[in-house]
């Protein structure tokens, strides 16, 4: 687990520097804990650990948005607060459907003004293109979110099982 928690932490701090390719590399590393979990034997009750390794990129997503314009950074930290608050639920219960029910579109809205500044500084940005920004995101993560926590669809996996599947259904081998 530590070494798991260490590759989280290294895999967070690239976003100090490049905010949009670190939130990337973030994500990857996200998900690159599945294989490595895979390869180091498991983990137990994997969710609340991932939980708890998510703080890592949490937290260097929500300092660079402190360096934002007001409307993007309260807009972060708003999404930063609700997420906690389901966390937080999510460990007192254990239930992840409360994950469905307060979705991680902090990290979505995050790289969304980070790709913005990175190829449209100048674009112009108002509550308008917030609302609807924030509209499309969410039934992106809602998806995402229903997909990994209620359908639970991946739990029946293992990561190299995926790429193994996956493969296969492209290569026919």
């Amino acid at each position: 687990m530590f070494l798991i928690g260490a590759y989280r932490v290294a895999g967070a701090l690239p976003v100090l520097r490049w905010p949009f390719a670190g939130a990337l590399v973030a994500l990857l590393t996200d998900f690159g804990d599945l294989f490595l979990m895979d390869w180091l034997g498991g983990i137990p009750d994997y969710q609340r650990f991932d939980k708890i390794c998510d703080l890592a990129y949490m937290t260097t997503f929500a300092l660079v948005a402190l360096r934002w314009r007001p409307l993007e950074r309260n807009v972060a930290l708003a999404l930063l607060a609700l997420r906690l608050v389901g966390d937080a639920l999510f460990e007192l219960t254990g239930a992840r459907a409360i994950l469905f029910a307060f979705p991680n579109l902090f990290e979505f809205w995050f790289i969304f003004v980070a790709a913005r500044d990175r190829f449209r500084p100048a674009a112009r940005f108002d509550g308008r293109v917030a609302t609807l920004a924030l509209a499309g995101l969410l039934v992106a993560k809602e998806a995402q979110e229903w997909f990994l926590h209620v359908d639970r669809f991946l739990d029946g996996y293992v990561a190299t099982d995926v790429v193994a599947d996956l493969w296969h259904g492209l290569t026919g081998r």
